[in-house]
């Protein structure tokens, strides 16, 4: 990250929002592996292989190898049922990717989907879906090139190539992690604007660890260490439609899933303490989070948050309950307590999200929390702030009825340089251009090394329009809520907005740190991102 800016975690606390183990043969874990309790499920692990490891010399970045082969699986849900989706390597979530600072992900995609259907509509509504490329959500990487870059396309073959029995196409994405990146949870996924919220509804996502100084924690290294991947699918007669119309997300109901299994049950000792790994790989619906049930009246488990968005905290906080936008994650550790079955559940949820069997004999003395965490990424200072006249915006609207077909509502982002409208002079509320994604027009120019401030809010009036902001390659330092400061802030890469009378507003400082090149800001309900609510940024040197 940029000179002088070393990562020190600080206290974030009490600013955080209301709103069986498989490792790929020949690899070796950068930490001793933890195996998942009996009958839990883990996705496949791909961590830097011992030969790679083994010839790395002294000073040079160890390599990750994975090549993540998407094709149409028939996945059997457990709990569910057979489901036809598309999938990395025939598996939903695909393999988790354990990392450290400095090390180098080289990332084989292959397309084996079929060739797309033609598109003869607007760019802002679904098209291409069997194209795709990879987001690593929250990382900060280099957003150009063979990176982070979510501009490219990973085209399948065409009809015509497959028809001459032309090979399935193979493209390559290379990360280099800094060496100062903070250790934390973050995940992977498909980003090509038209698919994005079809592929992530067939489950399209995996998580990535970067493993660091957190993990050396006594009380930490102790826990067994979990990742659970909640998963949201629209599934209808066993396979995921295509995003044919506005109504689409609507009118199928979600399938939740941890880990690739509806309900799958975790068991855990009194006194034992696990961290869980939660990830919200949701692209329609945000997750409120609390563990209930209990016999005697326990009244459910806490839970001790440790990592927000892939930044570790000061200390351990215990809650009743933590709130997930899209895409975000949190670290919490659990402590076993009264013998009895518990839920994770979220609100609005039917059924639970998986159960969990507190039993057998009791951890004596019980395992400890961790009262103190490494330090970690600072805070900015609003002095810092290169221009305090010139705040940017970004304001979630949506107008309705504004076009033909099946796709009728405009989803914009106005606020700060919004696209401009086709008709200037015109109605905007009926406007085919205002507000609305452009890949050829950049929103904002951001220059390296000076601090920002943005506002962010939704005008919906409608508590269930949900609009999180995700801004790519840097972490975000949220201040405000609705207003009132937060004390202390809070890093984020992903900041929920929930719509209402007023809708949420939400405000943060943000220095643009390293890399050049284009990249996107945009709303997290991925539906919404498809038919048009992104901007363009462009990160550029003073």
């Amino acid at each position: 990250m940029g000179k002088g800016d070393g990562i020190s975690r600080r206290s974030v606390l009490k600013a955080i929002p209301a709103a069986g183990l498989a490792v790929a043969p020949g690899l070796i874990l950068a930490r001793p592996a933890v195996a998942a309790p009996k009958s839990f499920p883990q996705p496949a692990v791909s961590a830097v292989s011992a030969v790679s490891a083994s010839r790395a010399v002294p000073g040079s970045a160890r390599v990750l190898e994975q090549t993540l082969t998407v094709r149409y699986t028939d996945v059997s849900v457990p709990g569910f049922g057979k489901v036809t989706t598309r999938t990395y390597n025939g598996t939903f979530p695909g393999p988790t990717l354990r990392v450290r600072a400095g090390d180098t992900v080289r990332l084989t995609h292959v397309n084996g989907l079929p060739p797309n259907p033609d598109h003869m509509g607007r760019s802002n509504t679904p098209h291409h879906p069997n194209s795709f490329n990879v987001h690593t959500h929250g990382m900060h990487v280099c957003p150009s090139g063979e990176a982070d870059n979510v501009l490219r396309e990973f085209a399948p073959r065409t009809s015509d190539e497959v028809a001459a029995g032309a090979p399935e196409p193979r493209y390559t994405t290379t990360i280099h992690v800094p060496a100062d990146h903070p250790a934390g949870t973050y995940w992977y996924h498909p980003h090509l604007h038209g698919s994005i919220a079809e592929q992530i509804a067939g489950g399209m996502a995996g998580v990535i660890v970067v493993e660091g100084d957190v993990d050396d924690v006594p009380e930490i290294r102790a826990a067994d260490d979990l990742v659970v991947c909640i998963n949201e699918l629209k599934v209808k007669d066993g396979k995921v439609p295509a995003f044919t119309s506005g109504g689409w997300v609507a009118g199928i109901p979600s399938t939740f899933t941890v880990n690739g299994t509806v309900n799958p049950t975790l068991r855990l000792r009194p006194g034992q303490v696990q961290r869980w790994r939660l990830v919200a790989a949701t692209a329609f619906s945000a997750l409120r989070l609390q563990v209930t049930g209990g016999s005697g009246g326990s009244g459910g488990l806490k839970l001790h948050q440790i990592a927000q968005d892939g930044v570790t905290l000061t200390k351990t906080v215990a809650l009743d309950q933590v709130d997930l936008a899209m895409g975000n994650r949190a670290d919490v550790l659990v402590r076993g307590g009264a013998p009895g079955r518990y839920e994770l559940r979220a609100d609005k949820v039917a059924g639970p999200l998986m159960t969990i069997e507190v039993a057998g004999e009791p951890v004596q003395p019980a395992m400890e929390l961790p009262t103190s965490l490494p330090p970690g990424r600072p805070f900015l200072d609003e002095r810092d702030i290169a221009n305090p006249d010139a705040d940017r915006e970004v304001v979630f609207h949506a107008d309705s009825n504004v076009f033909s077909g099946a796709f009728t509502n405009a989803y914009r982002i106005l606020g700060s340089n919004p696209t401009p409208p086709a008709d200037p002079k015109g109605d905007l509320t009926r406007d085919p251009a205002y507000g609305l994604f452009d890949p050829d027009y950049t929103n904002h120019t951001l220059r390296l090394g000076i601090v920002e401030r943005w506002t962010v809010r939704t005008d919906e009036t409608l508590p269930p329009h949900h609009h999180p902001f995700h801004l790519h390659t840097n972490q975000v330092l949220l201040t405000h809520r609705n207003g009132k400061r937060l004390d202390p802030p809070v890093w984020h890469d992903t900041i929920g907005l929930a719509g209402g009378a007023p809708g949420d507003s939400a405000t943060f400082l943000v220095r643009y740190e390293d890399f050049t090149g284009r990249a996107i800001a945009h709303c997290h309900q991925l539906q919404h991102e498809d038919l048009g609510m992104m901007q363009t940024v462009e990160y550029v040197r003073e």
